[in-house]
């Protein structure tokens, strides 16, 4: 197998590496917004447990989305995965936001 293609596009690996860099700098980015908003407002008071859960959360979403567009095929197959993947995202993200699904306790 060759490492390099004929007409001196990247190799796979660079490929592979720009899309975790991508994943990663796209993580940062989404993560500067309540970072930047816990310097301005008192309402947005997020812990270090937040900012590592939602890193997880967002860089393993990230690269589910990369692996699934390099995976699948067709075009149907692969907005099918993507939706799937931002539905998931946005339900656990509400989850641990607010606790969508937490039933109320009996007699409170």
């Amino acid at each position: 197998m060759k490492t390099m293609i004929a007409d001196g596009a990247a190799t796979p690996r660079r490929t592979v590496a720009k899309s975790v860099g991508l994943v990663v700098l796209g993580t940062v980015l989404i993560l500067l917004a309540p970072l930047v908003a816990m310097r301005f407002t008192p309402e947005v008071n997020w812990s270090l447990f937040d900012f590592i859960a939602a890193g997880v959360l967002l860089t393993g979403t990230g690269f589910a989305f990369v692996l699934s567009m390099r995976t699948l095929r067709t075009s149907r197959a692969r907005l099918a995965a993507g939706v799937v993947l931002a539905l998931a995202l946005a339900l656990v993200w509400g989850e641990l936001a607010v606790g969508l699904f937490a039933t109320p306790l009996a007699g409170s």
